[in-house]
């Protein structure tokens, strides 16, 4: 019962975070999502859980389909390109994991998760400032 509770409460305060975020948080929100969820696969996988392991790596694959497509491919230019690839790769290899209940290939997509949202992490505040202003000036240009 009290754990119930626990999970309400982080619910609630997730929804919170989100309402107050900037674009930069959310996606930092969701990459530690795909990390989170991965753990939680892996803990399943070692439990023999497999209808949870199967609901968290769907919960992966929908980030991942979240992050790939909020991609801007005209602005982003070569890292777009990369990130779709890498964020595409990884989606294929959840799959590998779900259907052979691979630790092993789990272990491997937290690794390519991992530098990615330490480098989104550690993106100077005066970057993200001018990246917000440029998006919106590009998207009043395209009205």
């Amino acid at each position: 019962m009290a754990l119930k509770g626990i999970n309400a409460y982080k619910k609630g305060n997730i929804k919170q975070e989100i309402a107050n975020a900037d674009p930069h948080k959310i996606t930092l929100m969701l990459m530690q999502g795909v990390l989170d969820r991965m753990a939680y696969a892996k803990g399943n996988i070692e439990r023999k859980d497999y209808a949870a392991k199967a609901e968290n790596l769907s919960r992966v694959t929908a980030i991942l389909v979240s992050l790939r497509d909020s991609l801007d491919m005209k602005a982003g230019g070569d890292i777009s390109d990369n990130l779709f690839s890498l964020y595409d790769y990884m989606l294929q290899r959840i799959t590998d994991a779900n259907v052979q209940n691979s630790l092993k290939i789990m272990d491997e997509v937290i690794n390519l998760m991992l530098p990615i949202k330490t480098a989104w992490s550690q993106i100077p505040e005066d970057a993200k400032q001018e990246a917000y202003v440029l998006q919106r000036q590009n998207q009043q240009a395209a009205m």
